[in-house]
């Protein structure tokens, strides 16, 4: 499967990238179309995605010398304040190139790194160092309710969730749930349509997957859902608003639906149909990516929903 061949691939980047081509920044960036890196869901795609990759780390000045795994030592590492969006663009890439190319097993190194540059990107800011205090933590959430930088905040989120993920109960104990939640509401705060709705679906993902006994919150997550899709599902949750601009243009929504809400109530028919209704649509230029991808994720999630039909 697309998948299994995909996390062969060698996690490390090289300083060429790995083309062996060395990528100019402005072609890098040139990339990023409609707030996502336009890349193939191919292995030409992934290639690609490793040279965005290098090409960034070698902006900054970063070598393989410096533990990306490390938040401390990212956080350590001089990066001059121009380049701050650059920051940003590298969290962005290594939340894709670990939600598209990697597999379960071998993608928590890259969602770290992720991570460790969105947290990066918002303490470039000088007055969210001046609220947050000292970086254990203690004053983060109200250092977040100041914060303008949309891209930094959601990046850091999706990256920080997706770590959480692998140890629900300590990220619980870490506060991280407080955190990205107040990272992604205050996105919603700023631009409730940026990445097509994609705090919606983090906050819906995330009442969702909390543990059952720490919050988790099916109505809330339907609530988010909402957001993000045209189909007429919102009953459970009174009074919501229309969905964001292009919703169904971006076919993750309707895999998130499924995925946090049909398939966590036992709704295998609402479920079966919302992905086949991905399937049957063509990916189109906009999220060439994401699209293609949400498309392979929804085929894998029917063989567990039509199990139970």
């Amino acid at each position: 499967m697309l998948k299994k061949v995909f996390s062969l691939v060698l996690l490390g980047v090289c300083a060429l990238g790995a083309s062996g081509v060395a990528m100019t920044l402005d072609e890098a960036l040139a990339l990023y179309q409609n707030d996502h890196i336009a890349v193939t869901f191919t292995d030409e795609g992934r290639e690609q995605l490793l040279d965005i990759i290098a090409t960034l780390r070698a902006t900054l000045g970063v070598t393989d010398a410096l533990n990306e795994e490390n938040e401390d030592r990212v956080m350590e590492f001089a990066v001059d304040a121009s380049l701050k969006d650059v920051v940003t663009k590298l969290s962005q890439a290594y939340y894709t190139l670990a939600n598209v190319f990697y597999t379960p097993e071998t993608n928590l190194p890259t969602y770290l790194k992720g991570k460790h540059w969105g947290l990066k990107s918002l303490r470039m800011n000088p007055g969210f160092v001046a609220i947050e205090g000292p970086r254990s933590g203690g004053k983060f959430t109200e250092a977040v309710e100041v914060e303008t930088d949309v891209a930094a905040m959601y990046w850091t989120t999706a990256n920080w969730l997706r770590v959480a993920q692998k140890d629900k109960l300590a990220a619980v104990f870490a506060s991280v749930p407080a955190k990205t939640q107040a990272l992604s509401e205050r996105v919603l705060a700023l631009d409730p349509g940026y990445i097509a709705g994609g705090s919606y679906r983090s906050l819906g993902a995330y009442y969702s997957g909390l543990p059952a006994t720490f919050g988790q919150d099916l109505p809330k997550a339907l609530e988010n859902l909402c957001h993000v899709v045209t189909q007429p599902v919102c009953s459970a949750c009174g009074d919501c608003q229309p969905a964001v601009a292009g919703a169904d243009a971006y076919f993750e929504n309707r895999t998130f639906l499924a995925e946090f809400y049909y398939m966590e109530k036992g709704m295998w028919v609402e479920a079966a149909a919302l992905l086949e209704a991905v399937l049957a649509e063509p990916v189109g230029d906009m999220y060439p990516l994401m699209n293609a991808y949400a498309q392979w994720h929804a085929q894998s999630l029917l063989v567990t929903v039509r199990s139970h039909l």
